[in-house]
């Protein structure tokens, strides 16, 4: 039984990766607009009720990815060495993403940025971004309760506005200036005091 599960665990999690990459390259050659559902699911030789079964509309399709590697960094911050200070903790989950899961190539990445232009997934990557600083915010502040709310949440923010222009210096070079290191070199710029027992609520 428990085999069984585990391979239609499998098979499930390589629709939704054939749904997802199907929706990004279509998007990425007719744009969003001239894309339907159809479309996504012919291309991953499935049905139109077995995309509904993944995902709610073509634009959680196309960001599927990049949700996934935004689960990945929250788990990754929490499974960090309960001892590490939380900036480390940071700085240490964001470099073992980019070494598990390989930076995107250049020219991808930069038509990606192009095709977020469209209202409807700017609209989506907003949200997205606002789950994530809360969950980052909600692991850190649990990591060290002596942090507090308020600071848990500026250092969420400030995190992740290293990481989003880390990834537009990347894309400026054209990928001659390797991601990670941008990233971290930007992240060890900032001074992180030492919070206050009781700060935030």
């Amino acid at each position: 039984m428990e085999t069984l599960t585990t391979g239609r665990a499998q098979k499930k999690a390589v629709t939704r990766k054939s749904l997802a990459g199907a929706a990004l390259r279509l998007a990425m050659e007719r744009g969003l607009d001239g894309v339907t559902v159809e479309d996504i699911a012919d291309e991953a030789g499935v049905s139109r009720r077995t995309f509904s079964n993944y995902f709610t509309c073509k634009e959680d399709a196309v960001l599927a990815a990049e949700r996934d590697r935004t689960g990945v960094l929250v788990a990754l911050v929490e499974a960090r060495p309960a001892q590490e200070e939380p900036w480390e903790a940071l700085r240490a989950a964001i470099a073992q993403l980019y070494r598990e899961w390989p930076v995107p190539d250049v020219e991808w990445m930069a038509q990606l940025r192009l095709l977020r232009r469209h209202p409807s997934l700017l609209a989506r990557q907003a949200g997205d971004q606002f789950s994530l600083e809360r969950e980052l915010t909600a692991v850190l502040a649990a990591r060290n309760p002596e942090l507090g709310a308020d600071a848990a949440r500026l250092m969420a923010s400030t995190f992740l506005a290293c990481v989003r222009t880390g990834i537009a210096l990347w894309l400026e070079s054209a990928g001659t200036r390797p991601l990670p290191a941008l990233v971290d070199g930007l992240l060890s710029r900032v001074t992180v005091g030492t919070a206050e027992s009781g700060q935030g609520t």
